[in-house]
């Protein structure tokens, strides 16, 4: 059905050279000087090697486990996938969901685009208008000095068009675009099909574009799971069809070649599939989902509401993992009923709920599981952890922290530490690039 998107190896195997220190607040001083790649070839062990807290590790048998379920779900249900990037804007993690088969990598931005485009990403996917002339101008240049880069972005209005014909003018290639389908609620797009014609229209009369499609994003329209809103989410995608047959009717994507359509976050990617995969007629059309959290899955908000969290709404295959963790050290225990730790909003995400305590390490004992805890309440750099009564937790204790909604945590850590199974042994680091 298509061929997987391609990276620059030599440059992802690149960041492996660059020297550790102080940047990496968290790393062991001991590893200071070494390259990322040496670092990660000595085995150290988070707590016995010097890591300062807090940290967040990586889990590697979480991470395979589903950068491998979702490319099999995926070439199972005959959809491609374009994993969003801004979860973790880490070109490793990239390059392993391209090894795993996904047809590109979705941006946000022009910033993120120049950061893909710096390891080589081949197939970029832009999940927004690019209005930016000067951003225009520099993928304009970008296509015309590569014919194997293949992009693609979002158009919602007539005059959105308009400014990005004459920001492209004389550019070599033209840019492929996709009308986007927005919803009451939702966030951009356009909200009735008599606009989406029109913006198709001028599209396909400008100069300087290709209309390549539909697109839009269903996960801004509910945060539930009831049936009411999954039927929400089945009609919304039924819309982004309903829009490539009004196009194709009207002549307007002859030149398209393969046709897009896409959706898809990572809640609801189970009812983008069934919708986008239905019988498209004589249309060739490639369904392309831009799920991104899944890679890590979290402790909170997509372990509920991921089609395979832990109430999967797909039968068959095994739930995501939780693939990120935080150790925080307990710094004050001021009353029984309160410790504080060294954790807060500068180190862990709270817009999707707080961290949820699982391990405790009391000096050098291995972990063990910690239950009936609680996150309250974040400040900067201070978690407030209730505790119930006999609490085993004291003043230097280490805590394990679940964390929810991965988009933002990666921010936070500028390089992470990859661990073994047992969690401390640290076998690689990922360097991320916000």
């Amino acid at each position: 059905m298509f061929q997987a998107g391609t990276i620059d190896s030599a440059a992802v195997a690149a960041i492996r050279k660059e020297r550790v220190d102080w940047r990496f607040r968290s790393v062991a001083p001991s590893l200071s000087g070494l390259t990322i790649g040496e670092a990660a070839a000595r085995g150290a062990k988070l707590f016995d090697d010097g890591f300062l807290g807090p940290f967040v590790v990586l889990d590697e048998e979480a991470l395979e486990h589903n950068l491998r379920t979702m490319a099999d779900w995926c070439a199972e249900r005959g959809v491609a996938l374009a994993p969003h990037g801004k979860t973790t804007m880490a070109p490793q993690l990239f390059e392993r969901q391209l090894e795993h088969g996904s047809w590109g990598i979705t941006c946000a931005n022009a910033g993120h685009l120049r950061i893909y485009r710096a390891f080589g990403v081949s197939r970029i996917l832009l999940a927004n208008q690019l209005l930016d002339p000067s951003g225009l101008k520099w993928l304009a240049a970008e296509l015309d000095a590569d014919d194997d880069f293949e992009f693609v972005c979002w158009v919602d209005s007539v005059h959105g068009v308009e400014l990005m014909t004459e920001a492209l003018s004389g550019a070599r290639r033209k840019v492929d675009v996709l009308v986007e389908l927005g919803a009451e609620g939702g966030r951009t797009g356009v909200r009735d099909t008599e606009t989406a014609l029109a913006v198709a229209e001028a599209a396909h009369a400008s100069p300087a574009l290709r209309l390549r499609g539909s697109g839009g994003y269903e996960g801004a329209l509910s945060h539930h799971t009831d049936e009411k809103s999954l039927q929400l989410i089945s009609s919304y995608v039924d819309g982004l069809r309903e829009l490539v047959f009004a196009f194709a009717a009207k002549g307007l994507l002859d030149d398209a070649g393969q046709i897009i359509v896409t959706g898809g976050g990572s809640a609801y990617f189970d009812r983008v599939a069934d919708e986008l995969t239905k019988d498209w007629g004589d249309l060739n059309v490639l369904p392309i989902l831009r799920s991104g959290a899944y890679v890590t899955h979290d402790d909170g908000f997509y372990r509920v509401i991921s089609p395979l969290g832990e109430h999967p709404r797909i039968g068959g295959v095994a739930s995501f993992r939780p693939a990120l963790r935080a150790w925080a050290q307990v710094t004050s225990k001021p009353t029984d009923e309160l410790a504080l730790l060294t954790i807060g909003k500068r180190d862990a995400s709270f817009d999707e709920g707080m961290p949820e305590p699982r391990l405790i390490r009391k000096g050098d004992g291995p972990p063990s599981a910690l239950e009936g805890h609680s996150i309250q309440k974040m400040n900067d750099q201070h978690a407030f952890l209730t505790l119930p009564a006999s609490s085993p937790v004291e003043v230097g204790d280490w805590i394990a922290l679940g964390l929810s909604h991965p988009c933002t945590v990666f921010d936070k850590w500028p390089l992470i530490p990859v661990v073994a199974p047992d969690g401390e042994t640290v076998l690689d680091f990922v360097r991320t690039h916000f």
